[in-house]
């Protein structure tokens, strides 16, 4: 891959600006013969928590105009498994490994941190702070809603993480918020080294022969090409007012709507819901991102 790809995102050097986004790759296993995972810039792990979470009830996809639903409730085994099992796997790969993580509370997060600061095949942490199908239970943060949805629960996240790892810090923002660049303003208050947007936005769809909700968790989070021009909006405000780096995704299907982010201000883009629609999506995108580049030099 030419140099004039590569990008740094904290102390995190991509060959080029092209992820795969957080829930929609798996462990990077489940794809391992559909593309060359070598290419990717970086893999964002599917998140997890401290302890196993069985995730909502099913049904937890439907398919929406231009879109999908999804609730899955951030299903894994734990923190002690992704090491045990999925990490080995992914540290032969050869590219950054980003892992999605997500708590109910400030104590764990900052356990998971510390649990994955003492793996050097770890590259850097994305802090989920913005599942749209996760309530934090008792949580003194943000005991209705979520934690993106609050600045100061935000900041207190990120200050917290940042005090107990030295590795890369991403803070994933909602877009189910009234304003996302204060949002991002303070998680670079609080340490962030990068902000990532956005996820989902809130959904739901309903079977008019049943009259019952298509998904078994009532509602879900919307992705695909529908949300791909408020997400652009979203990345393009937040990336004017802080002077982190942003990584954009939201309906990123080709190449042509990578280089909308990029042009928008993203440094780097992650790619989701494409992967369930061409495996080897990413790959395309590498290559449309890289012949685009080369027409500007």
């Amino acid at each position: 891959m030419k140099k004039r790809l590569e990008i740094n995102i904290g102390k995190i050097k991509l060959k080029n600006p092209v992820m795969v986004a957080s829930g929609t790759f798996g462990y990077a296993k489940e794809f391992e013969g559909l593309m060359d995972l070598k290419k990717l810039g970086a893999i964002v792990t599917k998140t997890i928590t401290l302890k196993p979470r069985q995730g909502n009830p099913m049904p937890r996809v439907c398919e929406t105009s231009s879109g999908m639903l999804n609730a899955i409730g951030l299903q894994n085994d734990g923190v002690e498994d992704f090491i045990d099992k999925k990490l080995p796997y992914l540290a032969k790969i050869g590219v950054p490994i980003i892992v999605s993580i997500s708590g109910d509370n400030v104590k764990e997060f900052c356990e998971l941190a510390q649990r994955l600061d003492k793996e050097k095949d770890v590259d850097g942490i994305e802090l989920n702070i913005s599942c749209p199908n996760v309530r934090a239970q008792g949580s003194r943060l943000k005991a209705q809603g979520l934690i993106a949805q609050d600045k100061d629960a935000t900041y207190k996240v990120v200050k917290s993480v940042r005090k107990v790892t030295d590795k890369t810090l991403i803070t994933k923002l909602s877009p189910n918020v009234t304003d996302i660049v204060e949002i991002a303003q303070a998680a670079c208050k609080g340490g962030t080294d990068a902000v990532s947007l956005v996820n989902t936005f809130f959904g739901m769809a309903i079977d008019i022969e049943t009259g019952r909700p298509k998904l078994g968790n009532v509602t879900g989070g919307l992705s695909g090409p529908c949300i791909k021009p408020i997400a652009l909006k979203m990345v393009w405000d937040v990336a004017k007012n802080i002077d982190k780096p942003v990584i954009g995704m939201g309906g990123i299907m080709n190449a042509s709507d990578a280089i909308e982010f990029l042009l928008a201000g993203a440094q780097a883009v992650q790619v989701g819901t494409a992967n369930f629609v061409e495996p080897g999506v990413c790959g395309t995108i590498i290559k449309g991102v890289e012949k685009w580049t080369k027409t500007r030099s």
